[in-house]
């Protein structure tokens, strides 16, 4: 998903002091570490609830039964991708705030940051749908409906349900809202900015039920899983100012969270009904607050921390890419006779893995270079130093 650390623009004013022992400037990295970690295994928990998809139809095509393993429901790797977007983007945005110039910057990192790759999926995604619509069980293909998905405007498909050409992007339809939300906060001190934040979120779900039923794309920017990136935006705030938990309560706290998504799965009749940001969201945000305020000095140097970090890196193109991949080696398999040969759940390690492969290539590949690119186009790339200048604002002091 599309959430990085921004390397902060150059300041005219002094960096706060601590505030009561709490605000502190954080290093690059310093508590992202074991963040990026647990966005490769959301990342990894959205590919292989989909792959588990392919791997039961494949199994079907060869006359074998296929046994889903579904120990948490894996489609709750958005959530915690949501919550890790909210923290994110306050942690990542300090020196942004209560700064002239801060909202531009912001708005025009995170526009290189997610159109480049999801326009490029977009568009083969219509490539492949107009030549086999069969591959992506896609038949239809509306001009304006087509406009809408590229510029992030949530509307209702042909078919009736709301998502953009390409499924995947319903996401980035709430990041996208979520950052023009933020940028209109951060015109204020972070205190004031999150405090900003949370009350128009929580006050967008409020008018949703109140004015329920709204027409689209109303419906779909009041929805209360947007109460995820509240969440992590009060985890960006605890971090930033230090709160830094022993191990065992960050366990606890995390295993809440993993217990909780355990019930959610085990008892489908009952978290069906319930609220999305309540059965997901609330112990995605668990998960993500034991992650995100480990210790500032925790180093990971192991072989799979490292890797687990480069997939990481690269989770926003594993997240668009990997429909694509896992179909074309369900084709693969079936069209090689190795689904009778070696059976879907090899079928499902392989395709994680080429799939891994593929994003990482992808990122280092096409993401940073077209980044880095788009954002010297848009005047924010690290040769152009953006000077950013305190607001002469009204509000009430912080220190």
């Amino acid at each position: 998903m599309p959430d990085e650390q921004e390397p902060a623009a150059t300041s005219t004013l002094p960096i706060p002091r601590p505030e009561r022992g709490g605000l502190v400037e954080p290093r690059q990295g310093e508590t992202l570490a074991q963040v990026q970690i647990l966005r490769a295994v959301a990342a990894t928990s959205v590919a292989l609830r989909h792959a588990q998809h392919d791997a039961a139809t494949l199994g079907s095509q060869v006359g074998r039964t296929f046994q889903a393993w579904n120990p948490i429901p894996w489609s709750a790797g958005v959530d915690v991708f949501f919550v890790i977007s909210g923290l994110i983007m306050v942690h990542a945005s300090q020196q942004l705030f209560a700064k002239a110039g801060g909202a531009r910057l912001f708005l025009s990192r995170r526009i290189a940051r997610i159109v480049p790759l999801y326009w490029v999926v977009t568009t083969l995604y219509l490539a492949v749908a107009s030549v086999a619509p069969a591959f992506l069980n896609q038949s239809y293909v509306n001009s304006r409906f087509v406009i809408e998905s590229y510029f992030f405007i949530p509307a209702t498909r042909p078919d009736g349900i709301v998502q953009p050409v390409y499924e995947l992007g319903w996401t980035l339809n709430y990041e996208m809202l979520f950052y023009g939300l933020f940028a209109a906060a951060i015109i204020l001190p972070m205190r004031w900015a999150v405090t900003m934040l949370l009350t128009t979120l929580a006050g967008l779900v409020a008018a949703g039920r109140l004015a329920a039923p709204l027409p689209e794309p109303f419906a779909f920017w009041t929805s209360p899983i947007i109460l995820e990136f509240a969440f992590g935006a009060v985890i960006g705030v605890m971090s930033i100012w230090g709160l830094r938990p022993s191990g065992f309560t960050r366990a606890c706290v995390a295993g809440a969270g993993l217990a909780a998504l355990m019930l959610a799965a085990a008892f489908p009749e009952i978290s069906t009904g319930l609220s999305r940001p309540l059965v997901y969201g609330v112990p995605a945000a668990l998960i993500v607050w034991g992650a995100a305020l480990a210790p500032a000095d925790r180093r990971h140097e192991g072989l799979a921390a490292r890797w687990s970090t480069s997939v990481g890196d690269a989770s926003y193109a594993l997240y668009l890419l990997h429909p694509f991949v896992i179909r074309a080696m369900r084709i693969m398999f079936w069209r090689a006779g190795l689904a009778v040969l070696l059976g879907p759940w090899a079928f499902i390690v392989l395709a994680l893995a080429t799939t891994f492969g593929v994003a990482l290539i992808t990122y280092h590949w096409f993401e940073k270079p077209v980044t880095r690119y788009v954002r010297r186009l848009l005047g924010v790339g690290h040769g152009t130093r953006p000077e950013l200048r305190q607001f002469p604002a009204a509000y009430p002091k912080t220190e």
